[in-house]
């Protein structure tokens, strides 16, 4: 008695043989004649899975139409991890030869990008906005690796990341137009945050988003999104982000809003911030507010601008009013630390003066004149 794994494997085949142009009709033609006591919804299910191997994430699709994943992993080109309500899970989904090659190459081909040996590593996006990287080998030793984060579809309130006091510090930051770090570690929700941050901007403001991969829905009508892109094999067409970061300053932006930075566009950013782009904000990697502005130094010195570490930080403090630190607490992500740029000290760099953490909120800073 056939599977259903079998049953999908057998009239995929079958549909791809097929010189039907209508593929559900030439689906569901096959799943009938593969399995003709299969009652309807049964049916149906089979067809749904067929198709998704044809057009879609295959077997990955039904995992993800589970609301509460936010992650799915396959490990080796067979594994298949997710994590669910904040716990990592492995599923009963085995892939077969060549299957995750196959998903890799149906993700990345619309986009015109490549993912073979010559080109191992891909970030691409898919349609709903979440985002895929793919390893493959020979750099995945064990096969391929492919990481699918999804995104929120709503915006949550500031209720869900913080207690009141603290929401309201940070609502207040944002009204203020306080230029705004959000930091975390990886998965701590900074771009969930990031979203409801910037849900509380003006609705009549101008915002220019820069995003290495598109992950912001921001409910403004006047929102312009701009996404990096890598060259073509040709060496053609690329687009970093700190290409995006100069080119979003000649749009008259009333604030900008940068993803994520991770190197040299650190440089451009502070600029901005420097300059009269009041009220933008930005992310980075961090476990601390404090970590935080000494991984931005790194990443401006990376931009090789000739300045030296103590003009990079009187930068620091007049690009920044304020760092907020997200984390994992549980399925929950959570702010656990707002702290305001203090004044550079001499020797040590910017410091960080608290303003809020779990359970207490110390006051909100003033606004800095940065004319």
């Amino acid at each position: 008695m056939s599977t259903t794994t079998d049953l999908e494997a057998i009239v995929h085949r079958r549909v791809l043989a097929d010189a039907d142009t209508d593929v559900e009709g030439a689906a569901r033609r096959h799943a009938e004649a593969a399995a003709p006591l299969l009652p309807e919804a049964a049916l149906s299910e089979l067809v749904r899975a067929v198709l998704a191997r044809l057009h879609g994430l295959g077997p990955l699709a039904s995992v993800l139409a589970d609301p509460a994943v936010t992650d799915v992993m396959v490990n080796a080109g067979r594994d298949v991890w997710c994590e669910r309500n904040g716990t990592l899970t492995r599923l009963p989904i085995v892939l077969s030869d060549g299957e995750a090659l196959h998903l890799v190459e149906r993700v990345v081909a619309p986009l015109g990008l490549r993912a073979d040996r010559t080109s191992p590593i891909v970030d691409a996006r898919l349609p709903d906005g979440a985002r895929v990287h793919a390893v493959l080998p020979p750099v995945a030793v064990d096969g391929v690796c492919l990481s699918i984060r999804r995104f929120a579809t709503r915006t949550l309130p500031l209720s869900a990341f913080a207690p009141p006091p603290v929401a309201e510090l940070l609502a207040e930051l944002v009204e203020r137009r306080a230029n705004v770090l959000v930091a975390g570690e990886t998965s701590s929700g900074k771009t969930t945050l990031l979203n409801t941050l910037c849900s509380l901007l003006p609705p009549g403001e101008r915002v220019v988003t820069i995003e290495d991969a598109a992950e912001l829905r921001l409910p403004g009508e006047h929102v312009v999104r701009l996404e990096a892109r890598p060259p073509s094999t040709e060496g053609l067409g690329g687009a970093t982000v700190r290409d995006l970061v100069r080119a979003a300053l000649r749009m008259r932006p009333d604030r900008l809003v940068v993803g994520e930075a991770r190197g040299g566009e650190a440089w451009d950013l502070l600029q901005a911030l420097s300059t009269g782009h009041d009220g933008s904000l930005a992310t980075c990697h961090a476990g601390s507010p404090d970590e935080a502005l000494r991984r931005l130094e790194a990443m401006v010195l990376q931009a090789e601008v000739g300045l030296p570490l103590a003009a990079v930080r009187e930068q620091l403090h007049g690009a920044l009013d304020a760092v907020v630190l997200v984390a994992r607490r549980g399925a929950r992500r959570a702010v656990v630390a707002v702290a305001e740029v203090a004044p550079p000290e001499a020797a040590n760099g910017p410091r960080v003066r608290p303003l809020a953490d779990e359970s207490q909120v110390l006051g909100a800073p003033a606004r800095r004149s940065r004319r």
